[in-house]
């Protein structure tokens, strides 16, 4: 296999923008529509490696990690997620069951979310928010089952993720893998800093430490991490441990210098 592309620089000091997905535009689930004042939010994904570990590299097949010994290739990974909710800073919470105005849920999806490997800029989801100051976003890890009229619509359409919400492929020291998940997770991601609502466009960047899935701290054969495998629940909790978000007003996939915390900047220093 012929090295097309080293990423290592853009790995380890800013994410790898990967495309981020689909275009779609969500507002609150109300008949009257956004309120007047609102404003629009872009929503990407982004790819990082955030380990002390050799650096990925991009090849013609997908993306290789390694740990010195064993060599992962990943040539596909996909999310299924559902919901966006944007939370105000200091407030105790977001109920928006009952209308609570300090978060914004956004109902849409399932969607698949394929994590694009080669760098590429896509669509961004785009949601309508209050003006204000955010300092968390939640959204769902979701498995589809048939017992919801959305999830069988999406079934329908995607009958590979059929009670699947994350499924990866790729090769584990040359053999071939199918890793899949049945994960149902809400994330809740605190941005590194707040984010200001109301002062000209925004956008976030939602980074995904791919890196890590299969990690433990040596690699992980994927395919003993499928359901009833004895690596299971790690590769589970890495994937909810692996994302941040970060304001990313210029949609390059790289936080801004007032958005890093103080062990990145030290890093970037030294």
């Amino acid at each position: 296999m012929t090295s097309m592309v080293t990423t290592s620089d853009r790995w380890l000091r800013g994410p790898l923008v990967l495309a981020a997905i689909f275009g779609v535009a969500v507002a609150c689930d109300d008949s009257t529509g956004p309120a007047a004042g609102s404003h629009s939010v872009s929503l990407a994904f982004s790819l990082t490696s955030r380990a002390a570990a050799p650096s990925p590299t991009l090849f013609a097949a997908g993306l290789e990690l390694t740990d010195g010994t064993n060599t992962l290739v990943i040539e596909s990974a996909e999310l299924v997620i559902r919901e966006v909710e944007f939370e105000k800073v200091e407030t105790a919470g977001c109920d928006s069951e009952i209308g609570d105005d300090d978060c914004g849920e956004f109902e849409f999806g399932p969607i698949v979310v394929p994590l694009n490997l080669d760098g590429s800029v896509e669509t961004k989801i785009t949601a309508v928010v209050e003006p204000g100051f955010y300092d968390e976003i939640e959204f769902e890890i979701h498995k589809p089952e048939d017992d919801d009229l959305a999830d069988q619509e999406f079934i329908d359409a995607n009958p590979g993720f059929a009670d699947i919400s994350v499924r990866v492929t790729g090769t584990y020291n040359t053999v071939d893998f199918d890793y899949t998940s049945d994960l149902n997770a809400e994330q809740e991601i605190e941005l590194i800093s707040p984010l200001e609502v109301g002062a000209g466009p925004v956008a976030v960047t939602l980074s995904i430490d791919l890196d890590s899935w299969f990690r433990a701290p040596l690699l992980i054969d994927p395919n003993t991490a499928n359901k009833g495998g004895v690596n299971e629940s790690v590769v589970k909790d890495n994937i909810q441990d692996s994302i941040e978000g970060f304001r990313d007003d210029d949609h390059d996939g790289v936080p801004h210098e007032d958005d890093l915390d103080e062990d990145d900047s030290s890093d970037d220093d030294s």
